[in-house]
């Protein structure tokens, strides 16, 4: 069950984890099960998760779903964070690589500047 609760920790702040979690097995009382369902009647979103949450009969279904969704959704933010990158700057040593002939350029600049001093004095 706590891994239901972190899905839903980034998710709508409307939505109280907790309660819903509760709400779904039973335990709030009458007045919070009213506010929670006249939450979910103002609130499509709430509605919808209550409602989707409620069409899990087994605990175990539920549980086996939850750690599908976070794999994915895992999976899908790191395919997305490595889009972002630049592609040549996607490998494990590429930083070095490229720090590396930054590096080098540099020692080119600064030897033809010295150089080229070197026969403006002569």
């Amino acid at each position: 069950m706590s891994d239901l609760l972190n899905i839903l920790s980034n998710s709508n702040k409307d939505i109280d984890n907790q309660k819903l979690m509760d709400y779904l097995s039973g335990k709030l009382s009458a007045a919070e099960k009213h506010e929670l369902e006249k939450q979910m009647a103002e609130n499509e979103m709430v509605n919808d998760a209550v409602e989707g949450l409620q069409q899990f009969k087994d605990q175990k279904k539920l549980e086996v779903y939850v750690e599908q969704l976070h794999n994915q959704l895992n999976s899908y933010i790191q395919k997305k964070k490595e889009r972002r990158k630049p592609k040549w700057f996607r490998g494990q040593y590429d930083q070095w690589i490229f720090l590396a002939v930054i590096i080098v350029l540099l020692l080119i600049i600064i030897a033809y500047v010295t150089i080229r001093d070197l026969a403006q004095s002569r």
